[in-house]
């Protein structure tokens, strides 16, 4: 199968402490304000880097944060309607290094409880999170 043009690679840390997962909702690349809370992360701009860089460089810019990655989760591929566009979205389980300091793009930030995420998550949170909370 080939991928639409319109599809985007993303990478990102799913970091959880306490039953908690670190979630943010940010200001987009257009200026627009993300509804969803979401994972850190973004898009993979420069092939020439691997996932896991992107997914360390994210952390960094949106959280302020170094992060040690434990394990890749699942990927996956969604539409986006509300963009018109694809997204190949890569998970790593990850640990955090360091204090949060939010980036410039960063509007909301907070630790959710799993087992009681906001309404407004994007969809692959709560798969993910299901994923995780099978796995232990």
């Amino acid at each position: 199968m080939d991928l639409p043009n319109n599809t985007i690679l993303a990478s990102g840390p799913v970091i959880i402490e306490d039953n908690k997962v670190l979630l943010n909702r940010e200001r987009k690349s257009d200026g627009t304000e993300s509804k969803f809370f979401m994972f850190p992360g973004g898009t993979m701009d420069d092939f020439n880097t691997t996932l896991e860089e992107v997914c360390k460089k994210e952390a960094k810019e949106e959280m302020g944060i170094e992060i040690e990655i434990i394990k890749p989760l699942r990927t996956l591929w969604i539409n986006r309607p509300d963009q018109n566009t694809y997204a190949v979205l890569v998970h790593y389980l990850a640990k955090r290094i360091g204090e949060i300091n939010p980036g410039p793009e960063t509007l909301e930030w907070g630790w959710f409880d799993i087992n009681n995420l906001p309404e407004n998550c994007a969809p692959n949170v709560y798969e993910i999170i299901n994923d995780f909370k099978n796995m232990v």
